[in-house]
């Protein structure tokens, strides 16, 4: 039996590895799919596709887009858009150039009380990533301003800090909306993060099923096995697809392996299956 990965970064987004060399490890750990999923880009799909050429792994074109349920930030994956959608491009491109003024307007608090950040210095030679606050943890600790990331965010990024400035205010009805349009299966992602009770987790995803949520990712690395196993029934309840996947980002998060997440994880090709025979479903009734 070979596993998947649903869901993972590049440096199209704030992961630290290539398409290529996302897909090379990959190969290299025998996974059977894995789901490009960088943040509110497919920038980096066809080069992982390009890469993948001549393997056994299938990579599949994704994207997490961010937007807002009562004031908290979640993310919904997009898994099997239809990644040169030109509709699709241009609400991606829109998001993108907001993201990129938050950047600058963030730049300007830093350089203000002096703290020297340039954009070069977040783009570190890659000018079409699309830049995060992991990118501004990254540079902080590089400059010898923060020890590490994670005091980065405490002191300098996190929701409350002086640098912080909030994403543009999607809803989710947009971000669905967005995913649906492009063929793709919108999946609630990483749902513990985002420190609701379980009450409030079931009221967000009966929130977002009329908008078209089709799936929870009941299998990611912040999880313990009874979360999964909670998260896996609230799908099935709902009739909702179960996604997984490790959240992977390379040297930005040192602790996350690509498929295995902490060590824990272990998701089948039986989900990948699932999730496609949903997909295919979908896209018939679009022709009828």
């Amino acid at each position: 039996m070979r596993y998947i990965d649903l869901h993972v970064h590049s440096n199209a987004s704030d992961g630290t590895l290539t398409p290529t060399e996302v897909v090379t490890l990959a190969i290299e750990k025998n996974l059977a799919a894995i789901a490009l999923s960088d943040h509110d880009t497919v920038k980096g799909v066809d080069e992982a596709i390009q890469a993948a050429k001549g393997s056994n792994l299938e990579v599949i074109p994704a994207t997490e887009l961010s937007c807002y349920y009562q004031g908290i930030e979640i993310h919904v994956l997009g898994l099997f858009v239809e990644h040169r959608n030109p509709e699709f491009l241009e609400a991606l491109d829109r998001l993108e150039q907001a993201r990129c003024q938050r950047n600058l307007d963030m730049i300007q608090l830093f350089q203000k009380d002096g703290v020297d950040i340039t954009l070069e210095d977040l783009q570190a030679g890659n000018p079409h990533s699309i830049i995060t606050r992991a990118h501004f943890a990254r540079v902080l600790v590089q400059k010898g301003i923060c020890k590490d990331k994670n005091a980065a965010f405490e002191h300098y990024l996190g929701i409350g800090c002086p640098y912080y400035l909030p994403k543009p205010q999607v809803t989710p009805e947009h971000s669905l909306s967005l995913i649906t349009k492009a063929g793709g299966i919108p999946i609630l992602a990483h749902p513990m993060l985002y420190h609701l009770g379980w009450n409030q987790v079931e009221e967000l995803v009966r929130y977002l099923i009329p908008l078209g949520l089709q799936g929870i990712e009941a299998y990611h690395s912040s999880n313990y096995a009874l979360q999964s196993d909670t998260l896996r029934s609230m799908a099935n309840k709902y009739h909702l697809l179960v996604s997984g996947g490790s959240d992977f980002h390379g040297a930005n998060k040192p602790d996350i392996e690509l498929g295995t997440g902490r060590g824990g994880l272990r998701i089948t090709e039986h989900i990948l299956e699932q999730i496609k025979n949903r997909h295919s479903d979908h896209s018939s009734s679009c022709l009828l």
